[in-house]
């Protein structure tokens, strides 16, 4: 009877461990570690991973370069056209039209027909066909040294720089005097003419610039010096 009573209690006893095994069940297992340290880097498994580089920010572009294949010219290198700026025009005379004043003389008429020069011959003034200039002197004095011929028409008055071989080169008026440069020679026909050539000359470069007395140098010298050589 003992035995059958130690029985039934081992049974029961095996009964009550089974039941409470099914409502706990097996202890259940840890979970991985997967948070890291704080300051740890978690060390890879497996095969090892080769660095990642990071790429270098791009340099900042040079100006007037074009990254990639094409690349411009920079402006320093570029050909400049240089700008043509017009020069203004320099003050001077104005243009005008009208007939060119020239003197020749007239043998002994003693002053009656204009001014008393020399051998007791008068200047007398003729004018031209009207001529275009700013300048009056040079075409004054140009038109006297172009004629060659000594008689003037029917006039009766006579060109005593016929033969003579002058160029005009220039003048400047210096307040009321008149001053021209001439280069060449005279050619005179006697000693009446040294008068009359200076007279024709000084004249007619007064009347055309408005002076009232004139220097004429020949060659860089006065013409007294010159003439009296003659």
């Amino acid at each position: 009877m003992g035995r059958i009573k130690h029985s039934v209690f081992g049974a029961l006893m095996f009964s009550a461990v089974f039941a409470l095994s099914g409502c706990f069940g097996p202890p259940a297992p840890a979970p991985p570690n997967t948070s890291a340290a704080p300051g740890t880097v978690p060390t890879p498994t497996g095969s090892s991973a080769a660095p990642t580089s990071t790429a270098s920010p791009a340099p900042p572009a040079t100006p007037g370069v074009t990254m990639g294949h094409t690349t411009s010219v920079p402006p320093s290198s570029m050909p400049v056209t240089p700008t043509t700026t017009a020069e203004p025009a320099s003050p001077g005379l104005p243009e005008q039209v009208a007939p060119l004043t020239i003197y020749y003389v007239a043998i002994d008429d003693g002053g009656i027909s204009g001014p008393l020069i020399g051998c007791g011959d008068s200047l007398v003034a003729t004018t031209t066909a009207p001529v275009r200039f700013t300048d009056q002197v040079g075409p004054s004095i140009g038109a006297l040294l172009a004629n060659k011929n000594r008689d003037v028409g029917l006039s009766g008055l006579v060109n005593a720089l016929y033969q003579s071989n002058l160029t005009y080169t220039g003048g400047q008026l210096d307040g009321s005097t008149i001053t021209i440069h001439l280069e060449g020679q005279f050619m005179l026909g006697g000693v009446c003419d040294v008068p009359r050539a200076k007279a024709q000359l000084e004249y007619t470069a007064m009347t055309a610039a408005g002076a009232t007395s004139a220097r004429v140098l020949v060659n860089g010298r006065p013409i007294d010096e010159v003439l009296s050589l003659k």
